[in-house]
């Protein structure tokens, strides 16, 4: 199952290297990760998505992640109420006899067009995975020429609603 786990770290040098290491040791394959700044001087904030095998793999991963010595916190999000999102760009083959498809085809995800070129178009999209997959999806079959994903990242909500509460908000999704 996948799982989504956020750091908090000391910026440093190599401590991506050392978590991410740990990770690899543990034989965690991670489908996502991003890390950037946070509000606070000096701190990092790394979102990975893993997929894990059982709850006691993840626990171990977690009290080990804990260890490590610019590790400040570490949480597992995935059944909290959170807001995710990517952001994807992707250069989609195009001439101008084509461009207002392609652009009605954009226009329900509430992607943006971010460069023109002669033979191409590229696409900024944010959203949540399955959103990003849908629009990628549709824009293959006009040839993808190159795509960059950033990988989730994500937070907990201001109000963490009562598990009845996230139950039903889950089945609204």
């Amino acid at each position: 199952m996948k799982r989504i786990v956020t750091a908090t770290v000391h910026n440093r040098s190599g401590v991506l290297n050392r978590v991410t290491g740990l990770l690899s040791k543990r034989q965690f394959n991670i489908e996502s990760i991003s890390v950037g700044r946070t509000e606070t001087e000096g701190v990092s904030k790394m979102t990975f998505v893993v997929e894990v095998e059982d709850e006691r793999k993840l626990e171990q991963l977690t009290k080990q992640l804990n260890k490590q010595i610019d590790v400040l916190k570490v949480s597992d999000i995935t059944d909290k109420a959170i807001v995710a999102r990517e952001l994807a760009m992707v250069k989609v083959l195009s001439n101008p006899q084509i461009r207002s498809e392609i652009q009605g085809i954009i226009e329900p995800f509430r992607a943006t067009i971010i460069d023109v070129s002669r033979e191409s178009m590229t696409v900024q999209v944010t959203g949540n995975s399955d959103k990003v997959d849908a629009l990628i999806d549709l824009l293959r079959p006009y040839g993808i020429k190159e795509l960059a994903r950033t990988g989730l990242t994500a937070f907990t909500r201001g109000h963490q609603p009562q598990v009845a509460e996230i139950k039903s908000y889950s089945l609204l999704k």
